[in-house]
């Protein structure tokens, strides 16, 4: 991608990386734009499992947007405007994606950064990670395509409390409010990350795509159709379905084709 946004790939498995290490990985709008373009193309990928989204480094995941930028590209209510346009594209295609989506949490996760996390299936973070959104010291609030993730993981009340108190805490509370999946030590972070993305990446990719959209339909309140409830049992007419239950019965591990 460019020299900000850092895609590896290994097999079946992708690492984005936040790669503005001398900046904590603070965001500008062109690694925005980069990280979305990023997260589509893997996700149109039919072989990819599993996308480990990381900061470069293990000082911080992201403490959110560049502030220097706010005075030649925020500036006021138009620029704001066209800065949200990456923004909000690049949300859209983590909550798009139809690959498992991993974050791999390393010290500070703040603001934008969290914003990232929270678009993620599963977080996990080191003990001395810190969580945040203390965006009402600019003046700012989340748009409407920011706050969405943060409510959704962790709820309205606890969206406000962050929010509107604007503090920095720890990964335990974090884990309390359930904005981490996962705390380990902070040395354990990448292997733990690793072995998350190895067992997703294990599953019958199918079975993975289609929970993740389920899950993601649960969270409307309109209710199931006809045709989205048949969709259900599509699973039991494709291969893997076969391969795994074949691989079940003889006692052997089941190597899917995603087909």
């Amino acid at each position: 991608m460019n020299g900000t946004i850092e895609v590896m790939r290994d097999g079946a498995i992708a690492t984005v990386v936040l790669n503005r290490p001398g900046k904590l990985n603070a965001l500008t709008r062109e690694m925005w734009s980069a990280l979305g373009a990023a997260v589509e193309g893997l996700g149109s990928d039919a072989s990819m499992r599993c996308i480990v989204v990381r900061g470069a480094g293990e000082r911080a995941f992201s403490p959110g947007n560049d502030i220097s930028e706010f005075a030649t590209a925020r500036a006021n209510k138009a620029q704001a405007i066209e800065y949200a346009r990456a923004m909000h594209g690049a949300a859209h295609a983590l909550e798009a994606c139809p690959v498992p989506l991993v974050a791999q949490i390393h010290g500070i996760c703040v603001g934008g950064g969290l914003e990232i996390a929270a678009l993620c299936d599963l977080r996990i973070c080191g003990e001395s990670s810190r969580f945040g959104a203390p965006i009402k010291n600019l003046g700012l609030v989340m748009a409407y395509p920011e706050m969405a993730p943060l409510v959704r993981i962790a709820g309205t009340a606890v969206a406000l409390e962050i929010l509107l108190e604007g503090r920095v805490f720890g990964a335990a509370e974090a884990k309390d409010k359930g904005l981490v999946t996962r705390v380990v030590a902070d040395a354990d972070v990448a292997a733990e990350a690793r072995a998350t993305a190895e067992r997703i990446a294990e599953g019958a990719p199918l079975a993975a795509r289609w929970h993740k959209k389920f899950a993601r339909r649960l969270a409307d309140d309109t209710p199931i159709a006809a045709d989205e409830l048949d969709e259900c049992f599509d699973c039991f007419d494709t291969e893997d379905f076969r391969t795994g239950y074949a691989a079940f019965l003889a006692k052997r591990k089941p190597e899917f084709g995603g087909r």
